[in-house]
C-alpha cells in the first residue's frame, strides 16, 4: 500500500498581530492593546513594553490588518505575520 499525502489549503491563513514599539503615546498604546485583547489594564500594560510582544494570535487576516491600523493610529509601530504551517520552520 502506498502512502498519501494530502495538501491542505486554507483560504484564511491565521496571523499574529506583533507589536514592536509603542512610540511616545504609550498609555493611548496600552488602550488600544486592552481593548484588543480584553486584558487588564495592568496586564496590558506589562504586554506594551515588553517589545516585541505578540499581541494577538491565530487571527483571521481582516482582523489582524484592523488590529494594527487601531496601534498605528495611537502612533505605535505594529505588523501582522503569517503563522507558518506546522513542522515548516520560522525565517
Amino acid at each position: 500500500m502506498a502512502d498519501e499525502y494530502v495538501s491542505l489549503v486554507c483560504d484564511d491563513v491565521p496571523h499574529d498581530v506583533v507589536l514592536t514599539d509603542t512610540g511616545v503615546r504609550v498609555l493611548d498604546v496600552v488602550q488600544v492593546v486592552r481593548r484588543l485583547t480584553g486584558l487588564s489594564l495592568w496586564r496590558s500594560k506589562v504586554l506594551a513594553t515588553q517589545i516585541p510582544a505578540v499581541v494577538l494570535v491565530g487571527v483571521p487576516q481582516e482582523d489582524a490588518e484592523e488590529a494594527v491600523t487601531a496601534l498605528r493610529e495611537v502612533g505605535a509601530q505594529a505588523g501582522a505575520r503569517e503563522q507558518p504551517e506546522p513542522g515548516f520552520p520560522r525565517h
